[in-house]
């Protein structure tokens, strides 16, 4: 999946590495801090502490295999050459870099018929219906028309909440009642934002159990009904992952990719958890493109995934420039 936004000035690009400085704090103050406590007080380092780095990935939701990887690299060089405090963390960012780049994405919608379809799945309170009226800020910002389809309509609120984003943002949203068959408004929502040559339409499906077959096959049929109008669409199918959820996240990634093929990942909440590591979990248990990160609660606080601003967040060792609030 190629999704670019255009953030070419020097002050966007700024804005946008605080932006993840700033939502990272909590989890900084988790892993940076502790692995500063645990390694001050020399300036070489102490075998018997790589043991306790390994604790303190683990904990900070990196996952067990991850954290296994990186604690060999750290202890292969340590027995090669020796390790001075300032290395264990040039190691460490490097091991985080290589699983995180592989997920790295632009956005170019260019790359499928007009409109682009994009169905949002996951489960019940990830935050998935606000992720979707960010992602279609974000497109609008970038000069897409966009379309909103509220296919949550066993949630009366979630009909209301996107249609209130969209009355906001200007974006038309394509509804019904609640309890109608959320195919039947993917099929309309498909028609019209064809007729309107809209660049994306992004559908906002509810929040379902990746455990409960009855839902998912619900799931399926809006997928079958969209192809059936546009057989190569859906074009992009996000799963939104609410960082706080922990290692539970891989499960309803694995769950939901048996039954509708998953191309990427958006990550909500990054700002709320103190175990922002689980993205690199994500990253290196699938290798799926991780497309957005929500950075906060306002509608402009998501950006594309960026690894370099992810891990240099996570590590704290972001340029010392004033944050951007």
């Amino acid at each position: 999946m190629t999704i670019r936004a255009t953030q070419s000035s020097a002050d966007s690009e700024g804005k946008s590495k605080f932006k993840f400085f700033n939502a990272l704090a909590k989890s900084r103050s988790s892993v940076f801090d502790k692995l500063t406590s645990l390694f001050s007080g020399s300036s070489r380092v102490d075998p018997e502490k790589i043991e306790e780095l390994e604790d303190v990935l683990i904990l900070s939701d990196i996952g067990y295999d991850m954290s296994t990887s990186i604690v060999d690299s750290v202890s292969a060089t340590l027995k090669k050459s020796g390790l001075s405090t300032e290395q264990v963390f040039d190691v460490l960012q490097a091991e985080l870099l290589k699983t995180m780049k592989i997920c790295e994405v632009g956005f170019d919608l260019s790359r499928h018929p007009t409109p682009t379809v994009i169905l949002m799945v996951g489960v019940n309170g990830v935050g998935k219906t606000t992720s979707c009226a960010k992602i279609a800020a974000l497109m609008q910002q970038q000069g897409h028309s966009v379309m909103l389809a509220a296919c949550d309509t066993f949630r009366a609120a979630a009909v209301e909440q996107l249609q209130t984003w969209g009355q906001r943002l200007n974006i038309p949203v394509i509804a019904q009642s609640t309890g109608a068959d959320p195919a039947a408004v993917a099929h309309d929502a498909m028609h019209a934002a064809t007729a309107r040559q809209c660049s994306a339409l992004l559908i906002d499906t509810a929040g379902r159990q990746q455990t409960r077959d009855d839902l998912m096959r619900q799931l399926n049929k809006i997928y079958r009904v969209i192809g059936k109008i546009e057989p190569s669409a859906p074009h992009e199918t996000l799963i939104t992952i609410d960082a706080g959820t922990g290692q539970n996240a891989i499960s309803q990634v694995r769950e939901f990719n048996q039954h509708t093929p998953i191309s990427g990942i958006c990550v909500s909440k990054l700002d709320g958890t103190a175990k922002g590591g689980i993205v690199v979990a994500l990253a290196h248990e699938f290798s799926l493109p991780i497309a957005f990160i929500g950075l906060g609660e306002g509608i402009n606080d998501i950006a594309l995934f960026n690894a370099d601003d992810y891990v240099a967040s996570l590590l704290g060792t972001v340029p010392d420039q004033h944050p951007v609030n």
